[in-house]
């Protein structure tokens, strides 16, 4: 699966995208959350406030219950503002 990061998440990750092979057990977009905040002190950093963090799944909005099997593409970022 690849990973897509926005904004300040990309920044406090300090990578633009990756690759990832979630572990069994990571079938929702939560759970991918919670395994990535175990990557590092970058990643806990990034992703500490979930409430902060709005997820795309294959270029949708998706809730953080929402299944990733068969996902090819997550993204990560902050909530937008419009002006």
């Amino acid at each position: 699966m690849k990973l897509v990061y926005f904004a300040w998440v990309r920044e406090r990750i300090g990578l633009t995208e990756e690759e990832i092979d979630p572990p069994g057990g990571v079938s929702t977009a939560g759970d991918l959350l919670d395994w990535l905040r175990g990557r590092g002190p970058e990643y806990e950093h990034a992703l500490a406030e979930p409430r902060a963090i709005r997820i795309a799944l294959d270029k949708v909005h998706a809730s953080r219950t929402a299944p990733i099997a068969g996902v090819r593409e997550m993204a990560l970022f902050p909530p937008m503002t419009g002006g």
